[in-house]
């Protein structure tokens, strides 16, 4: 199986929120991708941006599914599904989920912490991951944005 890579920098939210806008115009339902990182990497902010390119939803509309573990915006051109399994810790769990049912032609899941599982790691088309590569310190304070290196791999 081929896989396609490319790398791309951001230096504040403004600019994830950005890239993220330009990169749904790359992305067709149906999909299932793993959003990877750090917690604080931009996982969400990058969703944000997705959500807009999409008209599924207002940057400032898109919150983080940690606790409600799945959020849904409906776009003219497909329905996102924003997903976060970062309290998720077993197969049995993530089946009780129901993702399956989520998966149809007009859908993009966006999967926070799908590595965890195997099946994740195998089904998906897209993996994004975010890494926070500088951050300006003065002293043991931090100042300023944090670069972040976004790669994104489609199969």
């Amino acid at each position: 199986m081929t896989s396609q890579s490319i790398t791309h920098f951001t230096h504040s939210a403004e600019e994830t929120i950005a890239f993220g806008r330009r990169l749904a115009g790359e992305l067709s339902p149906p999909l299932i991708v793993l959003l990877c990182g750090d917690l604080g990497a931009g996982k969400t902010t990058l969703v944000k941006g997705i959500a807009e390119g999409f008209e599924a939803a207002r940057a400032e509309d898109v919150t983080s599914p940690t606790f409600t573990l799945v959020h849904e915006y409906r776009g003219p051109r497909a329905i996102l599904y924003h997903i976060d399994l970062y309290r998720i810790d077993t197969q049995r769990d993530l089946e009780t989920l129901g993702l399956d049912d989520l998966v149809a032609p007009n859908c993009i899941l966006l999967i926070e912490w799908g590595e965890k599982f195997p099946r994740l790691q195998r089904d998906h088309n897209v993996q994004i991951t975010l890494e926070r590569v500088g951050e300006e310190q003065v002293g043991e304070e931090q100042v300023g944005e944090t670069e972040r290196r976004i790669e994104v791999t489609i199969r």
